[in-house]
């Protein structure tokens, strides 16, 4: 759907955060005279009010009967379209759609797809990934924007000038959807991986799947790269879309930490700024998808040693009276938590777990623990009461310390103590942080300022926008 087609029609708009400004702002500039309807909390409306647009009434109720009364609603990608009122209107006719539908749709060339883009996907890696691949389109004299879910949102580049050779589009499973409901394809898609999380937004593991995957088959890129070990994306059949796998033999993929291209040599991966053998293996996905810009990938493939790694994101804050903290508050699944231990496998950890419960299961995780635990494990948050509990039997058998703690302050006390003086207190808590916090980085903001440590300057996202 292009902005134009919004006129004659009633929208409106739903949700106040980046995204429903940039959706305000790129609606305004096309169509001035269209009237808009915002729903959000009070504290957004006194902010929607200041910018003095006399078109734009705001109301803080979304009923199922307002939300019923628009042809379409632009919604920001935190609101669930599977929530009881939204389904209601939907069923009146509603339409729901994002920014990212809105950005698809004026880019969308006389064929249908959206030339040069590069969409991410993933329930792990997305973010690295997606900066890997600007960082080496750069590196080999492309411009190239990093934009969507990482940090800046694609209506704040409507229509750059100049407009960059490449975007490298970071797409979470909340706006997956959207890009096939914009009626433009991607040039590429990239799909990382499959697993659960953000049940409470899309309601079940099967509709997590399905919402994800539509980036694939519903949008039907162009080309489709996809791990060929994820046992989700490998049982994929895309008859619109020309396959390249990453992961097999045939092409990009790791024996060990050495990167081949097939049967060919290229690197060690083991010195290179990416930490976990996860965010190597994301390499093969990257060289991938820039061999299918046509790209030479093996060229570009050692600009990866300069690679800035991501803040909140195995991070390496610093290290003080013998211990080490490493910031990993981008994990929000029991799945990133047990992949974060892997990267210190064979040193004293205590690893900081729970925060908001999505319902999401910590099965896997305790057995885990019965196999291979860290030194200490302090539980924390909405779910820490749940996943103690687990884990408490298999404690004593595995011999790993098993404290709960009140807060994050209270978890990094904890974690001191049990290491006392040697080790590495790894922030991985494997779930979100509402509630406690606003958002990752602000926990993440938080762990660094406990550690005794500038907040500021982890926070920084390298290369965001577009160079």
């Amino acid at each position: 759907m292009r902005i134009s087609q919004l006129e004659g029609h009633r929208v409106a708009l739903w949700g106040w955060g980046r995204e429903g400004r940039a959706a305000h702002r790129a609606i305004r500039s096309r169509l001035p005279q269209l009237p808009l309807i915002l729903f959000c909390n009070a504290e957004e409306a006194a902010d929607a009010l200041a910018l003095g647009d006399a078109l734009l009434s705001v109301e803080t109720d979304a009923t199922a009967a307002r939300l019923g009364a628009f042809d379409v609603v632009v919604k920001s990608p935190g609101i669930s379209p599977y929530r009881p009122e939204a389904i209601a209107a939907a069923a009146q006719g509603t339409r729901f759609i994002g920014g990212t539908a809105l950005w698809f749709g004026e880019h969308a060339n006389a064929e249908g797809f959206a030339d040069n883009t590069v969409c991410v996907t993933g329930t792990k890696g997305k973010s690295t990934t997606t900066s890997l691949l600007a960082h080496l389109l750069r590196a080999g004299g492309h411009s190239a924007a990093l934009v969507g879910n990482i940090g800046l949102p694609l209506l704040e580049v409507l229509e750059p000038q100049p407009a960059p050779a490449y975007w490298a589009i970071e797409l979470s499973s909340y706006q997956t959807g959207d890009v096939a409901a914009s009626g433009a394809r991607p040039a590429i898609a990239v799909a990382l991986n499959v697993f659960p999380e953000h049940l409470d937004w899309h309601g079940s593991h099967e509709r997590y799947v399905a919402d994800k995957l539509r980036l694939l088959t519903e949008a039907k890129p162009r080309i489709a790269v996809l791990n060929a070990n994820d046992p989700i994306l490998s049982a994929l059949r895309l008859p619109d879309s020309d396959i390249r796998w990453f992961g097999s033999e045939d092409g990009w993929h790791l024996r060990g930490d050495a990167l081949h291209r097939g049967g060919r040599f290229v690197m060690d991966t083991l010195s290179l700024p990416l930490p976990g053998r996860h965010n190597r293996g994301n390499l093969c996905a990257v060289l991938t998808a820039v061999e299918a810009l046509g790209l030479d990938a093996v060229a570009l493939a050692p600009h990866a040693a300069s690679f800035k790694p991501l803040p909140h994101r195995l991070q390496t804050v610093g290290a003080r009276d013998g211990i080490t903290y490493v910031n990993d508050s981008i994990s929000t699944t029991p799945h990133a938590s047990l992949a974060a231990l892997d990267v210190f496998r064979g040193r004293r950890v205590a690893i900081l777990v729970g925060g908001h419960d999505r319902g999401l299961p910590w099965d896997e995780f305790a057995d885990a623990m019965g196999a291979s635990a860290p030194l200490a494990v302090i539980t924390m948050g909405q779910n820490g009461p749940r996943i103690f509990d687990l884990l408490e039997p298999v404690a004593g058998e595995a011999g790993f310390a098993l404290t709960a703690a009140a807060d994050l302050a209270d978890a990094m006390q904890q974690a001191r103590a049990a290491l006392a003086g040697e080790g590495v207190v790894l922030l991985s808590p494997g779930a979100p942080s509402f509630g406690a916090y606003r958002d990752y980085v602000a926990r993440g903001r938080h762990f660094a300022e406990l550690a005794g440590f500038d907040p500021d300057g982890i926070s920084a996202i390298p290369g965001l926008g577009i160079a």
